[in-house]
């Protein structure tokens, strides 16, 4: 497992959410020993694409499950080897190693085999042919290097070895009568035995015992094409070690090979592996290269992925997969939800307007200066969530905190505000779902499910034209997702209050809530402005009235 801890917002990001990951992630980074990395869990608004370009930030990356992958654990990640190397040469790394197979790969790095122990093992207790190193199609640098030899004469122009292996332990007129052209012939140091192989047309002499060969005997090994090398082993050794030389490309199983990606999840990793009994399988990357092998036990691993969680504490809203992760710390100012962890952590959730303030008075506190970029995206997700301190959830900490850190940044607040709204805010060319979804909540209130999104703009009229294909499609959202009410707050940030759009069987829940008459879907609340303080509370009163 990767010593890294991941910060992430809310599905559906707002401003605060991103920039608060963002910027508490420069802070952990600044302050600890780890490497913390800002995620998002969709699609970025335009206000806060305008807020990251405006400040020249990047936007975080999209990471929206926290199970287990493949790359989170601790596979063999070892070099793959090409289709000429040796079984000698695969041996020792495996050796080296201590792992049971090694992927082979072409000259691009894609997967083209797998070689085994149990391979390399069926290629002694087999009974093999004497031609094997002509059907490997072997090279001299292999034989070299199985058999320690050197070599005396290299025939570069034919280069390649067709016949059978011979032992040339006999009288020479015998040894005649078993060797055939292209033949590798192993024999000693008779030089009457040596003039007959090279005599006969062998492709490969090999001399045992280290035995120097005579310049006549070289001569004639030129003029025949001949090719001549010493080993210090015995006939017998070298017989047996030869076969090492054998390419890998020979041995390997190159069909029905089971693979798994870097972002394959571990429980579907485990599933595949009950059904096969492989002793280990080729890890690959998105482009399909190799970088090593996954085995049964490296699936034991207790490792979790090490989460931060800022301006949420839902579990309706937060990253899929938060079981398999362990929560370091929740830092909010939403209320107090049913996200549940198995160990103490550090939590902080304090009733300010934005989920920014909170971090930058972390910074403060410990005596460090966000940087000015980081200011930048602090001061513009503060100006967002309290719509530039006319949110009834503005706070005076709020205020103190965006004076000092617009001073870092070095931007007038008021004149920041008015350009991002105006960015941000526009509806041009967006779809009714896109338009829903760009800051949308689910909430679990008693037994009802409840979703509400909020979209600030500074047009409602330019909205008209898109009010009831957006009830239809809120309609149909909430019959296919079983929603007891689906809400949305069309916030006007210059008149200070938002259009009200409800569906669902239990839609009369907002007139109760906010003492008004729904008219066709719709109607207006003067003076709301905060989903946290003006939307929840007020539903949450309406339905445990329904209890009592």
């Amino acid at each position: 497992m990767k010593d890294v801890i991941y910060i992430t917002g809310h599905k559906n990001p707002d401003s605060d959410s991103i920039c608060a990951a963002i910027s508490y992630s420069e802070f952990k980074n600044k302050t600890g020993n780890v490497l913390a990395v800002p995620l998002r869990q969709g699609n970025l608004s335009r206000e806060t694409k305008f807020i990251l370009d405006y400040f020249g930030v990047d936007e975080p990356e999209l990471k929206t499950t926290m199970k287990l992958q493949v790359s989170d654990l601790p596979f063999d990640n070892i070099d793959p080897i090409h289709p000429h190397v040796s079984l000698k040469k695969a041996w020792s790394i495996m050796k080296e190693n201590n792992v049971k197979s090694l992927p082979v790969i072409d000259e691009q790095g894609k997967l083209k085999g797998l070689a085994s122990i149990s391979n390399l093992v069926s290629t002694y207790i087999d009974n093999w042919d004497d031609n094997i190193l002509a059907k490997s199609n072997t090279n001299i640098n292999n034989i070299l290097d199985a058999l320690s030899a050197k070599a005396v004469y290299l025939n570069e122009e034919n280069p390649s070895f067709p016949g059978k292996i011979v032992v040339a332990a006999m009288l020479p007129i015998s040894a005649e009568q078993h060797i055939d052209k292209g033949d590798i012939v192993i024999c000693g140091d008779r030089q009457d035995t040596q003039a007959i192989i090279i005599d006969e047309k062998a492709s490969l002499m090999i001399v045992a015992g280290n035995h120097e060969v005579s310049p006549e005997i070289l001569e004639k090994a030129k003029k025949s094409g001949t090719s001549i090398i010493l080993t210090p082993y015995d006939s017998f050794t070298t017989t047996r070690l030869i076969v090492q030389s054998i390419p890998v490309s020979y041995i390997m199983s190159s069909s029905d090979i089971i693979t798994f990606n870097t972002s394959d999840y571990v429980e579907d990793v485990k599933d595949a592996m009950l059904k096969t009994r492989y002793r280990s399988y080729p890890v690959l990357d998105e482009s399909n290269k190799v970088l090593g092998t996954i085995s049964r036990y490296h699936l034991i691993s207790k490792d979790k992925k090490k989460l931060i969680l800022v301006d949420h504490n839902e579990k309706s809203q937060t990253v899929d997969g938060l079981e398999d992760a362990e929560i370091l710390e929740i830092i909010d100012h939403h209320r107090l939800a049913d996200i549940q962890t198995a160990s103490p952590m550090y939590f902080r959730n304090q009733p300010v307007g934005s989920s920014c303030t909170i971090v930058a008075s972390i910074f403060f506190e410990n005596g460090i200066t966000p940087s000015k970029k980081t200011a930048g995206l602090l001061c513009a997700a503060m100006i967002s969530d309290t719509l530039m301190f006319r949110s009834p959830t503005t706070t005076p900490t709020d205020r103190d905190v965006l004076k000092k850190l617009a001073k870092i940044a070095e931007i007038d607040p008021e004149d920041f505000a008015s350009k991002m709204f105006k960015a941000g805010t526009s509806l041009e060319g967006k779809t009714v779902e896109e338009i829903f979804n760009q800051d949308y909540k689910v909430f679990n209130l008693s037994n009802y499910k409840i979703g509400v999104s909020q979209v600030g703009t500074m047009d409602i009229e330019g909205f008209e034209p898109m009010k009831a294909s957006t009830i239809d499609y809120m309609e149909t959202k909430a019959k296919d997702e079983n929603f007891n009410v689906l809400l949305l707050l069309l916030t006007d940030i210059l008149k200070g209050g938002s259009e009200l759009i409800a569906v669902g069987p239990d839609q009369n829940l907002v007139s109760k809530a906010f003492e008004l008459e729904l008219d066709n879907n719709c109607a207006y609340a003067p003076g709301v402005l905060s989903r946290k303080k003006q939307v929840i509370p007020p539903l949450t009163t309406a339905i445990e009235s329904l209890n009592e």
